[in-house]
């Protein structure tokens, strides 16, 4: 596996908006690791934020990581802060990763996820293409600009077929037509304007550290507290399954091998409905955490949730044949990875939920 210091080259300096989250939070621990580039993490630090494991990855680095990692508190809807922000960063690379993302907060509270997703993007936009143009020589020839998006914003699949880079947008939810109008912001910005840069669509990511609202972690924590696992609706709905350290290796080529201007559809092969998740996450837990087995019994339907699309799938083949990419990660082993760890963090995730 090619390592993040051979991916950036002579990229030095990277900027990684939404580093507090999720997926942000792979990647900034990923270049912390694997390369001596200067990081500097861009979060508003909201609900849920959480820098503990970037924290864990510097204690392991000791004078290695010195100096290397700055947290700049910064909201993106607020422009000044944010071309602020940039300008201290100086960056040869920026990975776009802040978003506001849970589909149901989307529907009760529409607003913060135009703030956060449209508006802020806007800004960040404005503030990289003030950067960029003022660059110059090898450092502006390099520099790039990638955008991390959602597979979400092409809307639902029947029971045939994937979606590609030339899949028609069709959100369906406030979120996903968040994030749909990011990504046509970001492409008008390259094509108006030249600004260098790189998109990719990915599916559900899942993985240690994953704030513990999401399906995956929800199901893991109540089943091993003995409590009923909710399953919405008939429990059919489809995602596709990618293991968070397969995405950042995804984005690291993408950010900085991708053709200029193109997207990528990056997915998992992990195509499987709720319930299928929800039954593997038990038989996983029946055999590392047998009190309380058989766990399917703690299944309980509830309504469906309005805005939920029936089926996602990805085809990957751009990023394969183009980039080289391919998951190192089988969905039922990741899974059995993943209810591990968080049977061993059980107190971050209160504490994680406590702040929220």
């Amino acid at each position: 596996m090619t390592t993040a210091a051979e991916l950036l080259g002579d990229r030095r300096r990277i900027l990684v908006t939404g580093g507090a989250g999720f997926i942000g939070g792979a990647v900034v621990r990923r270049l912390l690791r694997e390369s001596t580039a200067q990081v500097f993490n861009l979060d508003k630090m909201g609900y849920a934020s959480d820098c503990t494991s970037i924290e864990h990855v510097l204690t392991e680095l000791g004078p290695a990581g010195e100096g290397r990692y700055q947290l700049l508190r910064v909201d993106l809807a607020d422009a000044q802060a944010t071309a602020e922000a940039v300008q201290r960063a100086d960056p040869d690379l920026v990975l776009h990763l802040a978003a506001e993302s849970h589909v149901d907060r989307s529907i009760a509270g529409p607003e913060a996820f135009i703030s956060s997703n449209v508006i802020g993007t806007l800004h960040l936009l404005q503030a990289v293409r003030a950067h960029w143009e003022q660059l110059a020589g090898e450092r502006k020839a390099n520099f790039r600009m990638h955008h991390i998006s959602t597979d979400e914003v092409f809307g639902s699949l029947g029971p045939e077929g994937r979606f590609s880079e030339t899949t028609p947008y069709d959100p369906r939810s406030p979120y996903s037509a968040s994030k749909a109008a990011s990504d046509h912001l970001v492409n008008a910005w390259h094509h108006t304007y030249g600004l260098p840069v790189v998109l990719t669509n990915c599916s559900n990511n899942y993985g240690p550290w994953q704030f513990p609202e999401k399906l995956i972690p929800v199901v893991i924590l109540k089943a091993a507290a003995g409590e009923a696992i909710p399953l919405y609706g008939d429990g059919l709905n489809v995602r596709d399954w990618l293991h968070v350290e397969d995405h950042v290796d995804a984005l690291l080529l993408a950010a900085c091998r991708g053709a200029l201007g193109r997207s990528y559809c990056v997915g998992g092969f992990g195509e499987r409905t709720n319930r299928q998740i929800v039954e593997l996450i038990c038989t996983s837990l029946d055999q590392v955490h047998p009190k309380g087995s058989p766990h399917a019994k703690l299944i309980q339907r509830v309504s469906d949730r309005p805005g939920h699309d029936r089926r996602y799938a990805i085809d990957p083949s751009r990023i394969q044949c183009e980039l080289g990419w391919q998951p190192r990660h089988s969905l039922e082993a990741g899974l059995t990875e993943t209810v591990k760890w968080y049977l061993t963090q059980q107190n971050w995730c209160k504490q994680a939920v406590n702040r929220s």
